[in-house]
Formats: structure tokens, sequence, C-alpha cells
């Protein structure tokens, strides 16, 4: 590649190298690599690959991926090209995360090294299991295929068999959701938390000429917990790196509030619906705004939005949901207006609903 940046050294002995000019991140192989990967380019498991890559295929204004041809398959053997890898010997990933955000993190236990390389976002396209989907579209075997999103590079520095490697794909999906649910973030396809965006992407490679040799990958074996621990951790600082989602961006209550509908916009207009004669909308904003980091008011918002889950979860009965949310509506509002009695019903809607009611008494009396 072309104006190359050397971005880390693996303990493999290959070079993480940054082509920022064509937007590429490449990992050509000194030597013989076990591959699993997601890719529609030679994915799968491969061992006669000479390197992998990831790189961002969408425009600088950040909008969706634009293809090089008329298929993302050929568009990613262009790719591969001009990464300076064979097409017919590489495998690669497409994604709209900028490749400048990059997260590296590499973690060891005595011998062994595993190094994650992650781009990614999440609060364009995050999505839970199971969420509802419209998109279905048989293609011809050389169709298009989406670009993925939060996209992994896993680089265990030890041997193992295929099926060990399949093994730590699937330790490492864990730890990309296990990221996910600590941040709380929300699906854009449903109420629930997210577990992935909807179009990632995995690379995990293995090095044969290792003198280590593991059978295990799961969560028992240090070769897990090593691979949870990294790439949770590589996640975490991509999804910072690329929007800001961090621990302290989620101290919100709106932002807790938002895979439920709940915004500062449907607030305003359920309050002015509700109010013969409301304050100027400006006024209402700058309160909503104190209150929306205010401790007490996150707290009180996370506790009842993991309410909000375990009724739709099936793990609390209705009338425990509508005593608990009953209690933390009256706290919440007690700090603000001790005359207000707040009733929650144990349906969805009404506890939304009730929350909405809460946040407008506490905005008025905050005010006056």
């Amino acid at each position: 590649m072309e104006n190359r940046e050397r971005l880390f050294e693996l303990s493999t002995g290959d070079i993480v190298w940054r082509d920022g000019e064509n937007k590429i991140i490449a990992i050509p192989f000194s030597g013989p690599r076990k591959v699993v990967g997601t890719s529609l380019l030679n994915g799968g498991y491969r061992e006669d690959l000479v390197g992998v890559f990831n790189h961002n295929c969408g425009p600088d204004d950040g909008s969706d991926c634009q293809l090089r041809a008329a298929t993302y398959l050929e568009h990613l053997r262009l790719t591969a090209e001009t990464a300076g890898l064979a097409p017919g010997k590489a495998t690669g990933m497409g994604t709209a995360a900028d490749m400048e955000n990059v997260a590296i993190v590499a973690n060891g236990y005595k011998e062994l090294t595993v190094t994650a390389i992650v781009t990614g976002g999440v609060e364009g396209n995050g999505g839970r299991a199971g969420d509802p989907a419209t998109y279905y579209q048989p293609v011809e075997k050389t169709g298009v295929h989406k670009p993925g999103t939060i996209n992994i590079m896993l680089v265990i520095d030890a041997d193992m068999p295929p099926g060990t490697m399949t093994r730590a794909l699937v330790t490492c999906t864990e730890a990309k959701t296990a990221a996910l649910q600590e941040l709380m973030a929300g699906s854009l396809y449903s109420t629930g938390l997210a577990t992935g965006s909807g179009t990632d992407q995995t690379l995990i490679i293995a090095n044969p000429a290792s003198p280590l040799y593991f059978e295990g990958a799961g969560k028992h074996s240090k070769v897990g917990e090593l691979i949870g621990v990294t790439v949770k951790q590589a996640v975490t600082e991509a999804l910072q790196r690329q929007t800001g989602l961090s621990p302290k961006k989620q101290h919100s209550m709106l932002r807790r509030f938002q895979r439920f509908g709940i915004t500062g916009e449907s607030l305003w207009q359920y309050y002015h619906a509700k109010v013969s004669q409301p304050m100027d909308h400006s006024r209402f904003d700058a309160t909503l705004d104190r209150l929306d980091k205010d401790s007490y008011t996150v707290v009180c918002a996370s506790l009842y939005v993991h309410l909000l889950d375990q009724l739709l979860w099936g793990l609390l009965t209705p009338t425990e949901i509508m005593t608990a949310a009953n209690e933390l509506l009256a706290a919440l509002i007690a700090r603000h207006d001790e005359n207000y009695p707040p009733l929650v019903q144990a349906e969805l809607e009404p506890c939304l609903q009730a929350w909405a009611q809460a946040v407008v008494i506490c905005v008025e009396a905050d005010v006056k």
C-alpha cells in the first residue's frame, strides 16, 4: 500500500498497516495463518490466505458505503488489490466506520497473546438478535452483500484446529455483545438492548507456526478469557472513538429511554398537549436538559427501564412491576413536587406515559 502507516506489530511478527488515503487497514501475513471469517470474499475456514483487511467504503461525509464495482464481492476484490493483497488469497470487511478510529488492544497470559483490531459504531445500525426485519432478498451467488459495522480482526498467537477457531468466533461475538450490554446500547429496531449492529463481521486469525496448541476457546479456557477481555476492551474503545458512545454519554435519562421512544421532543409534545398555558419551548428544553443529567433522575430512569425490560421478558409479574414503578415515580416526583400521587398500570405503554408525566411534573416544579 502506498502512503501506508505502520500501526502495530503483532506478536506473530505481522505488521498492522493503515493506508489513510484509501481508508484501509491491512495485515499482510509474514507466514502461514489459519483464518475463520464471515466475509463474502474467501470467507469460511482458510489456510491459504496471504492477508486480511478492513476498510471504510463510505464517502468522507460518513454516509452509506459506495461500491467500486457492480457487486460487493467484486468491490472487495478491488479493495484487496488496493491493499496490495492478491484478491484470490485475501479476505476482508467493509464498514462506514472511520479507519482513524481503530482500537487495537493486546492481552497476554504466559506465552499466549491475543490481539483485537476493531472499528465500529452501533448508534446508527444497532439491533438485537430477533428484532423484526424487512430484508429478505435471495440473490445470485455473486450478488451484493451489505458491509459490516462493528468489524473485528482477532489475532490469536497460537495454533488450534478449525472447530476451536469457530468456538473462538462464538466467544468473540459474546464479548462484543457484553461490551454493548455494559454500555446499555439500545436497538434501533425494537425496545431491546442491542446485541450488535445489523451488519457486523469478524475475522479470527490463528498462528500454526506457534508452539502453543489449544483445543478450547470457550469461557472456561484461558484462551476464551483473553478473547473476552481483549474484545470487550477494543469494542468499547472503538465505539467511543467513532461516536463518543461511553458510560459518560449514557449517563442520561433520555438516552436510557431512547429505545422506548421517549425523547426530548416527545416530552415537549406531551407537555404541550397537557398544559393549558405552557412555558415556551426553549425554557422547557433548558430545564429538561438539567433534569436529564441529574444523578438521581438517571438512577431512577435506569431502574425504571430495567423494570420495563423485566416486564417484557416475563421475569417479574405485572403486580410486582406496578408496585416498584410507583415507588420509583413517587421518589422522583417527591424531590420536585410533594403533592402529586403517581399511578402506574402494569403494561408497557401506561408505564411509559407515567414516566413522561412524572418528568413533566418535575420540569414544571423546577421552573416554579
